[in-house]
């Protein structure tokens, strides 16, 4: 809860970092550790109303000394308004996911894919409304500052607190070993085509692709090839310069390495807030996708074929078997449910909480089904064959290719903002847990951090399948935080109220099953 600071313990008040005395930082800590000794559902440790003055006079005081002016409501929300909470919402949910939607389309197949979205969209909406009311069906207990972990502590106890951190550290090491691999691709890309363009030199890909200024390639299609950077030098350049080149600066073997110099000393860094200043270069990723879509869809045309049962050299079949491996990139897609309560708290009206929740959920499955229907649609087929669509479909544009350049240069600095961040959150889930603070020691947070790290460089040097990463982390951590978790609360909640139902025993049993269901898939398919 917001701490006061009485306006004689704030120093400089018309300063831009107004410092507080140690008088009120001690105050503050010590009513934070009092806070720290009973569980949240606990009241009888935490400062009473009656002692915090009007709300104009409500300062939060912060870990660096500074105390700063609470822009709030009496009741404890936020004031920011429907479009914003919708925004932000959606802003959180878009992620490197989109880069994987055409390969799962493609993996499902066109009509399949499109129906998987759809139903995908409703049903983690769905999961996603029964986080947000979890809190409410708790009786005679004040959950106002409860995250969805303490709902599911109050129903499951230690194993409820422990099994949501697991599942949630699943989440947020899987985004990071995704992030690591795609800062690999798009380093190595952005630093060929710096290269070629500084020493002039024209180099063309060995592998499959159309003619034009338009070109799309088909990398699966050079697999034979030996696992360098299968490309060769046609014009002017120092071919001994050229080789070494080629040698030290390698998508898999080099440049996973080369990353580690630059992030691993970000991670170690005690706060990260100066990286959240770069939070809308997610939107201009995403906003500069859909328009990089939108412009090579416009060159390419459209080639669709419609066949439900048959394959062809060039097409896919309208359902394929495959199609689970959409579902598992869908499940983390999808996926906001263990921050969804801390995003609307914020929202000024909060009657509106469930409408704002589902418009942003409908942008979300907009945006997704445009980039990936697209990027299907538009891809060449014939002379390429369908499958050719890379599980980053970026990867199917050359690296001299501008627009994609441009593309990858934004992901690149977006993600290399977004991963101390990661570890930020990560830290401070697992260490917290263990040790009580966030950063015991810098031993400790350089064990940690070089574990993940690690785990990032092993699979960009073994396993550079994004699309794979992100099935399998979607579909284990959604498996608790979309699927069982959300309907087992709802069915204990409405048994202990006598308000259980055959119906939605069924129903929700079903989702869990759904849930089980997707993550087994993962692994047989």
């Amino acid at each position: 809860r917001p701490f006061h600071v009485e306006p004689t313990n704030i120093v400089s008040v018309n300063d831009d970092m107004q410092r507080v005395t140690d008088e009120a930082s001690a105050m503050n800590k010590r009513i934070h550790y009092y806070s720290r000794l009973t569980s949240p559902a606990d009241r009888a440790l935490i400062a009473p109303d009656h002692v915090l003055p009007a709300p104009d006079e409500i300062y939060v005081y912060s870990p660096l000394g500074t105390a700063f002016k609470v822009d709030s409501c009496t009741d404890g929300y936020g004031k920011n308004s429907s479009l914003v909470t919708i925004f932000m919402i959606w802003n959180t949910m878009m992620g490197t996911s989109i880069l994987s939607i055409p390969w799962g389309i493609k993996q499902a197949g066109f009509t399949s894919g499109i129906i998987f979205i759809l139903l995908m969209g409703v049903l983690t909406l769905y999961c996603c409304y029964r986080v947000v009311k979890s809190r409410q069906m708790i009786p005679l207990t004040d959950t106002s500052n409860w995250e969805f972990p303490d709902v599911c502590k109050y129903y499951f106890g230690s194993f409820g607190q422990w099994s949501s951190l697991l599942f949630s550290m699943v989440s947020l090491v899987g985004a990071m070993v995704v992030y690591w691999v795609l800062m690999s691709n798009f380093l190595f890309n952005t630093g060929k085509f710096i290269y070629n363009f500084v020493h002039d030199i024209n180099v063309t890909d060995i592998v499959p692709g159309t003619n034009g200024s338009n070109k799309v390639i088909c990398p699966s299609a050079a697999s034979d090839q030996p696992p360098q950077n299968r490309s060769v030098m046609f014009s002017s350049g120092n071919r001994t310069g050229f080789e070494l080149f080629e040698e030290w600066w390698d998508k898999s073997q080099t440049v996973p390495f080369y990353l580690i110099a630059v992030l691993l000393p970000l991670l170690n860094l005690k706060s990260p807030s100066f990286f959240a200043k770069f939070n809308v270069l997610g939107t201009v990723s995403v906003v500069y996708l859909v328009f990089l879509v939108t412009v090579k869809a416009a060159h390419l045309g459209i080639h669709l074929e419609f066949n439900w049962v048959t394959e062809n050299e060039f097409f896919v079949p309208e359902f394929r078997i495959l199609f689970p491996q959409l579902t598992g990139v869908l499940t983390l897609a999808f996926f906001i449910h263990n921050c969804v309560i801390t995003l609307l708290q914020n929202n000024k009206n909060q009657e509106n909480n469930v409408r704002d929740l589902s418009i942003a959920y409908f942008l979300v499955g907009l945006t997704y089904l445009y980039v990936g229907v697209i990027i299907f649609a538009s891809f060449p087929s014939p002379p390429l064959s369908k499958e050719c669509i890379e599980q980053n479909f970026l990867d199917n544009f050359p690296s001299d290719d501008i627009m994609s350049f441009v593309a990858r240069i934004f992901l690149l600095f977006q993600m290399m903002t977004v991963y101390p961040l990661l570890g930020y959150l990560a830290r401070v889930q697992l260490l917290r847990q263990f040790f009580g603070n966030a950063y015991p020691s810098l031993f400790h947070v350089l064990v940690l951090n070089l574990a993940i790290v690690g785990a990032g460089v092993a699979m960009a040097r073994f396993y550079p399948n994004i699309g794979g990463i992100i099935r399998y982390s979607g579909a284990t951590c959604g498996l608790a935080f979309v699927f069982v978790y959300p309907s087992l609360i709802y069915m204990i909640s409405l048994h202990r109220a006598g308000q259980l139902t055959w119906p939605a025993l069924i129903i929700h049993i079903f989702i869990i099953l759904l849930g089980l269901a997707n993550l087994i898939a993962q692994f047989l398919l």
